[in-house]
């Protein structure tokens, strides 16, 4: 079982916060990626976690992404499982339950101190969160759970051997739990983040593999500070453009349109658009990068998936109507 919690957070610009958004990740002008993932074996033999961070710095720079990842030793959590805790990393929960702090002397490259705070409410689809594998859903094969901090100030700053980065700005946190083998969960996701001055939007796709029938599962929400507008399911992502990537026989999205499509509290139907053109690939990870090609070929013709994850800025206009 894995366990992963994601935190995208940017700083801002002012004069681009009318027309800013995020396609997979943004970045205005800065941005981080954080994440913590625990990965439990099933066997229950053996917890590993891993930190990982980020940074994607602005084009002006002409700088690759700082990326650092390290595993954890002496892992441990607080009672209520809320705080996480390990040598010389610390993530915690205040006691209102708004507000996550992020402390990490792991890597000298990337020295984190991050908070990040709710401005809106939290936010998952259903009762539990949860997309259920299967057909017993009282013992179903596999299961996922995502629940979202949709809209949250963030505050603070990662140090890297270039001197200190500042991280205050929006950000969106994300907790998941994946209680299966990831190329049995989904064989495509797509991931947007807007954050404006006044709004968030959110949302997440992924399509099953073909064994669970191509299976298109998509959540997201539009939030404003104090409120939840809509969450739900009624929305729909997809690639209104795209090209052959050559070097791996991909079809890389060039433009992009998300779609949210809900009602209000007391019953207004809510509806906004996010599309336009991806301006700039700032990162493709192979997943598999030291997996021989052979083994690639195996793996996406059984699973159905070519693990290739592409992350682009871009600026584009959410088009609410409420």
């Amino acid at each position: 079982m894995k366990q992963q919690a994601s935190i995208l957070m940017e700083t801002t610009d002012t004069s681009d916060l009318h027309k800013s958004s995020t396609v997979t990740l943004r970045m205005v002008p800065q941005v981080l990626l954080a994440q913590e993932v625990t990965d439990c074996m099933q066997s229950g033999l053996r917890t590993t976690v891993q930190l990982n961070t980020k940074i994607f710095y602005p084009k002006s720079e002409n700088k690759p992404p700082l990326f650092c990842t390290d595993q954890l030793k002496d892992v441990d959590f607080s009672e209520d499982k809320c705080n996480f805790y390990a040598e010389n990393c610390a993530i915690e929960l205040s006691e209102n339950s708004k507000t996550y702090t992020i402390k990490s002397m792991v890597n000298e490259d990337s020295i984190v101190n991050l908070k990040i705070t709710q401005t809106a409410p939290a936010f998952q689809v259903g009762t539990d969160g949860k997309t259920y594998f299967g057909t017993d859903l009282e013992a179903p094969w596999g299961t996922m759970r995502h629940a979202f901090w949709p809209r949250n100030k963030c505050e603070g700053s990662i140090v890297t051997k270039d001197g200190p980065i500042n991280f205050n700005g929006n950000g969106l946190f994300i907790y998941a739990i994946q209680g299966m083998k990831p190329h049995h969960a989904a064989a495509k996701w797509k991931f947007a983040d807007f954050q404006g001055p006044n709004y968030s939007a959110i949302m997440m796709e992924f399509i099953t593999p073909p064994s669970y029938g191509s299976t298109v599962v998509t959540v997201g929400g539009v939030v404003k500070d104090g409120e939840i507008i809509t969450a739900g399911s009624s929305c729909t992502a997809s690639h209104s453009k795209v090209k052959d990537d050559p070097e791996n026989d991909w079809p890389e999205p060039e433009e992009v349109t998300f779609e949210w499509k809900g009602k209000t509290e007391d019953g207004k139907d809510v509806e906004a658009v996010l599309e336009g053109p991806l301006n700039e690939k700032i990162d493709r990870i192979d997943v598999m990068f030291h997996v021989p090609g052979f083994v690639k070929k195996i793996v996406a013709g059984a699973a159905g998936t070519k693990p290739y994850i592409y992350q682009v800025r871009s600026i584009l206009l959410l088009r609410p109507s409420i």
